[in-house]
C-alpha cells in the first residue's frame, strides 16, 4: 500500500483535507478514535467513519512481527517483521527513543560489509509499509521521538516511498523534522530531491572511506562520486536544512583505521557543519572483515576529536544477538529462494 493511494481512498469516501489528516493522524500517533476534543464520531463522514475500523485493521495488517530480539542493554530490540507477501525486513527499537527503519528488502548498493545487499535487491518497500514500522514501534514505546532511515536498503533508491513516508511523518506523525534522519550512500538525485521537499530530514552520509578507490571497492554499486564531491553535497544541504550532516563510518579493522584515512578524515570533515559517527563493525559470519577492539576504535575516535572533528563512537545496536543490519533476515531466509530485481542507479 502506497501513501498517495491511502489518501485516494479517503478522499472516494468523502473526507475533505482535514478529515484526512486527522485519520492519518490517529493512525500514525496511535490515538484512540474518542482522542481530542473533538472525537472523531460526528465529525467525520458517515462514510470514512463507516469504513474507518476495516481500514485500521487493513493498516495494522501491513507488518507482522516474527521475532523479537532484545538488547541485554534494556533498550533497543530488532524485530523481524514480516510483510504481504511473505518477504521480511528488520526494525530496530533504538535506546533514546528512537526506531530504525527499513526501506527496502535486500539492496542493489551492495556494500561488502553488510549482510542486507547479499541477495541484492528483492523489492521496495511501500511508503505506508515504512510508515506502518514506525507505528508499531510506536505502540511498543509511546515515546518514540526519532525516526533514521538506516535499516536494509538504501533510501535513494526507494526515494518516492521514503520521501512520501518523511512527509507523512512530519505533518501527521508528531515527528519533528529534523528528528526524521535519511541516510544515503549519496546519490545526486536524493540531495536535488532533499532540497525541494516539504519536509526537509537531516542528512546522513554514509562515508566509510576518503579514499576513491577503496570505496568503489566497499560500496560496489553507490554512485561514483568522489568523497570530496560526496562531503561538499551534504555539507551544502546541511547548512541550508539547518541540521548538521551525519557522517556514517562503519570501522573495519586494519581497512580504513588507519593513519592515512585519519588524515583524509580531519582534510574532508575538519570545519564541515557535521559530526562523524564511527561505529566498530558488527561481525557476521561470511563476511571478510573483523571489528577492531573497543580500545582501539575509542583512541580513533578520540585522535580525530583532537583534530578538530566531532567524533561519536557508537555501538550497533544488537551485537549480543548477533543482529547487524540483515542478519535476522539472512537466518530466516536460509534455504529460500529470492527473486532479485536489478535496479540501474
Amino acid at each position: 500500500m502506497l501513501i498517495p493511494d491511502l489518501r485516494q481512498r479517503l478522499r472516494a469516501l468523502g473526507a475533505n483535507p482535514a478529515h484526512e489528516s486527522r485519520v492519518l493522524r490517529h493512525w500514525l500517533q496511535c490515538l484512540p478514535l474518542d482522542a481530542g476534543r473533538q472525537p472523531l464520531q460526528g465529525w467525520l463522514p458517515r462514510a470514512v467513519m463507516d469504513a474507518l475500523p476495516g481500514l485500521l485493521a487493513e493498516l495494522d495488517g501491513l507488518l507482522a512481527l516474527r521475532s523479537e530480539h532484545a538488547g541485554s542493554d534494556g533498550l533497543s530490540a530488532r524485530l523481524l517483521l514480516g510483510l504481504g507477501d511473505g518477504q521480511t525486513v528488520e526494525t530496530v527499537l533504538l535506546p533514546r527513543d528512537g526506531v530504525c527503519v527499513s526501506s527496502q528488502v535486500g539492496c542493489a548498493v551492495g556494500c561488502r560489509f553488510c549482510m542486507t545487499g547479499v541477495d541484492g535487491l528483492i523489492r521496495q518497500v511501500g511508503s505506508a509499509e515504512i510508515a506502518a514500522q514506525v507505528v508499531l514501534a510506536r505502540r511498543k514505546n509511546a515515546k518514540l521521538k526519532k525516526v533514521v532511515f538506516m535499516g536494509m536498503g538504501e533510501p535513494s533508491h526507494n526515494l518516492a516511498n521514503v520521501l512520501d513516508a518523511i512527509t507523512l511523518l512530519g505533518r501527521e506523525g508528531g515527528f519533528a523534522h529534523k528528528q526524521l534522519v535519511f541516510s544515503t550512500v549519496g546519490d545526486e538525485r536524493a540531495f536535488a530531491a532533499l532540497h525541494a521537499a516539504e519536509v526537509k530530514p537531516a542528512l546522513a552520509l554514509s562515508l566509510h572511506t576518503t579514499d576513491a578507490a577503496k570505496r568503489a571497492d566497499l560500496l560496489p554499486r553507490a554512485p561514483r562520486l568522489a568523497p570530496e564531491d560526496l562531503v561538499e553535497a551534504a555539507d551544502a544541504y546541511a547548512r541550508a536544512s539547518g541540521y548538521p550532516v551525519q557522517y556514517q563510518w562503519t570501522l573495519l579493522d586494519g581497512v580504513n583505521d588507519g593513519p592515512e584515512e585519519l588524515d583524509g578524515i580531519v582534510r574532508l570533515l575538519k570545519g564541515r557543519y557535521g559530526l562523524l559517527n564511527m561505529i566498530p563493525f558488527n561481525a557476521a559470519e561470511g563476511l571478510p572483515f573483523r571489528r577492531p577492539s573497543w580500545e582501539r576504535a575509542r583512541a580513533i575516535a578520540a585522535e580525530l576529536s583532537a583534530r578538530g572533528v566531532l567524533t561519536k563512537l557508537r555501538d550497533s545496536a544488537g551485537q549480543d544477538v548477533d543482529g547487524g543490519c540483515g542478519q535476522l533476515r539472512a537466518r530466516e531466509a536460509v534455504g529460500r529462494p529470492t527473486r532479485v530485481v536489478r535496479i540501474h542507479a
